[in-house]
């Protein structure tokens, strides 16, 4: 069992910057990719980024530039920096853990983008 506890949110105007982390703890040496979904109101989760146990990242496109994602080499920390952010980045964000056979869900955190 992996447990992941978000913290980072809020409320933010166009081109500000906020900074995610996620909190890893239990059976972290399973984890070979953690990253951060989100979800808007009527869209579906989507990847934002991930993170791999060898030090890959993949980016959506739509952040490519903008988000950059790291952790600690034990797998107990995952940050996400968003910079410049836009009305469009407003989703619950979830971090997310992977492990031989599943994947573990924090409990989500609000992004709020507006004026």
């Amino acid at each position: 069992q992996v447990q992941l506890v978000e913290s980072g949110g809020g409320l933010v105007q166009p081109g500000g910057s906020l900074r995610l982390s996620c909190a890893a703890s239990g059976s972290t040496r399973a984890i070979y990719t953690m990253g951060w979904y989100r979800q808007a109101p009527g869209k579906q989760r989507e990847l934002v980024a991930h993170i791999t146990n060898g030090g890959g990242v993949n980016y959506a496109d739509s952040v490519k530039g903008r988000f950059t994602i790291s952790r600690t080499n034990a797998w107990n920390t995952v940050v996400l920096q968003m910079n410049s952010l836009k009305p469009e980045d407003t989703a619950v964000y979830y971090c997310n853990a992977k492990v031989p056979g599943t994947n573990f869900w924090g409990q989500g955190t609000q992004v709020t983008v507006s004026s």
